[in-house]
């Protein structure tokens, strides 16, 4: 998930790179315009859970008086398939509701019977029901200093901890997994907690993502770069779309705009359409899943390639504007079932806005625009980040906290003397791959990384249209999961026999 170059505001915020846009932030998160509700489907999983909450701690790592309040967090979980002292199976909850990540992580449904496996679904602080303050919790930074991702993982380790006990199955081995953002927890949560957890399966992670571990043009090289694989001309008629927008700056410009892209109401700012736009084009990047999907909204099979077949069935001198609404439509109304788009104000519909306070603090993640991109390139400008966080928060930035906290520099060399048990699963067709782990660090540490996946597209569910490729990526991971449980095992019988 964008994970990102723009910011989430009020609604949403993702990377921007373009000439006349003001860059704030740098983790494009998923956003959803009110033309969107008719078209996303239930937050429901498929199989049943059961919802339950937990009397967290607010603050794990005080003990001032404030630090012991309580508050109650969500998580879901199924017993349809365990036993006791199976393994149990979690899932380090995102930046959003926890149902909508159950709902679009069928790839523990589909396994846990074949480990009788536990699957619990937790929900991260601060967002979905989990919310510490209630409707107040993003009123203030004295409120929101409490969501961080340290806390996050207390959080996990605090609750497994507990369920563990009541289930009576102290023994059981915990896996963790986790996908994007939820990917980066459950990786960390194996470093900072092995204790608890035997092994993590962290997909689509951009752990690297920090400081200048890859470089900053990356992200957005990388969705131009799969544009530019499906179509040349479709990559260079987005490349030049921005120029032909940025001409629209009058009244009588935007009212030609209101037109072209079929608003509901009259556009106010050109903004409004490049971030309607921008978030179309880094999205169906995200989710070139190679089956129909529905995990942001509902599309084809592999919509990059839909996309560029829109743009290049225009004729030549058609404008590019006309053409890119086109090619944005299929995201927006895959489904035909919107006759205008309300291109402003939409609602923050699984509870995200979380992440502005997480990018304004730990999570900075820079990105820019290169001339290779097919947006308008950019830098990024640290002084000019800062001071607005500053100005909506009254907090500072801490850029190299990440790093400093989970390291990052040097991860093949750190990890292999010390790490173990970790899978990271990257599609290099997924624009945040190019901040993952991709090569193997050790025999326990590995990468499984696929030329043509998508954002975790390895924990969907499978279906029968699967290419073979993906098929075979789900088999190496149950594989190395089954290792690490069988190892485990062992290793507790052979404990007993010195007990």
């Amino acid at each position: 998930m964008g994970l990102k170059g723009v910011f989430l505001l009020l609604i949403f915020l993702f990377p921007l790179c373009m000439a006349f846009a003001i860059p704030t932030t740098l983790f494009p998160r998923v956003h959803y315009p009110v033309d969107s509700l008719k078209q996303v489907t239930s937050l429901k999983p498929k199989i049943p859970f059961e919802t339950r909450f937990y009397p967290q701690l607010l603050d794990h790592f005080t003990f001032t008086p404030k630090s012991s309040k309580r508050f109650y967090q969500k998580y879901l979980i199924n017993e349809q398939y365990w036993r006791n002292g199976a393994p149990i199976f979690v899932y380090t909850g995102n930046e959003g509701d926890i149902e909508w990540f159950a709902a679009n992580t069928g790839f523990l449904p589909d396994i846990a019977p074949k480990f009788h496996a536990l699957l619990v679904f937790i929900e991260h602080r601060f967002y979905g029901e989990s919310k510490p303050f209630g409707m107040d919790s993003y009123n203030s930074a004295e409120t929101l200093g409490y969501l961080t991702s340290q806390q996050a993982l207390a959080d996990y380790a605090v609750l497994i901890r507990s369920l563990k006990q009541n289930l009576s199955s102290e023994a059981s081995p915990v896996v963790v997994f986790g996908g994007s953002y939820g990917g980066m927890l459950a990786a960390w949560f194996r470093m900072k907690y092995p204790h608890i957890t035997i092994g993590a399966l962290a997909s689509s992670a951009p752990i690297l993502h920090f400081d200048n571990i890859v470089p900053r043009s990356s992200f957005y090289d990388a969705v131009s770069q799969d544009f530019k694989d499906a179509s040349l001309n479709c990559y260079e008629v987005i490349k030049g779309s921005w120029a032909e927008l940025q001409q629209a700056f009058t009244e009588e410009g935007l009212a030609e705009l209101s037109k072209t892209f079929r608003t509901c109401k009259n556009l106010h700012s050109v903004s409004s359409v490049r971030d309607w736009l921008w978030s179309a084009f880094v999205y169906t990047t995200m989710v070139n899943y190679p089956t129909e999907a529905n995990f942001m909204r509902p599309l084809p099979a592999y919509p990059i390639q839909e996309m560029c077949k829109i743009i290049d069935a225009f004729a030549p001198e058609t404008s590019k504007l006309d053409k890119v609404f086109a090619a944005a439509s299929l995201y927006y109304n895959y489904s035909h079932g919107e006759k205008c788009f309300n291109l402003e104000n939409g609602p923050d519909l699984h509870g995200l806005s979380g992440w502005n306070w997480q990018a304004c603090t730990e999570m900075v993640m820079p990105m820019t625009c290169s001339n290779e991109s097919m947006f308008p390139p950019s830098e990024f400008d640290y002084e000019e980040f800062a001071t607005d966080c500053r100005k909506k928060y009254g907090v500072s930035p801490r850029p190299h906290w990440i790093t400093t906290e989970f390291g990052g520099e040097r991860i093949e060399e750190v990890l292999k003397r010390f790490g173990s048990n970790i899978i990271f699963s990257n599609g290099m067709q997924d624009p945040w791959s190019r901040g993952g782990v991709l090569r193997n660090i050790s025999t326990s540490i590995v990468a499984i990384v696929t030329e043509k996946g998508a954002h975790h597209v390895d924990f969907r569910s499978a279906t029968k249209d699967d290419p073979d490729w993906l098929v075979e990526q789900r088999r190496q991971e149950v594989e190395i999961i089954h290792q690490w449980i069988n190892v485990y095992y062992a290793d507790m019988k052979q404990d007993k026999k010195f007990i």
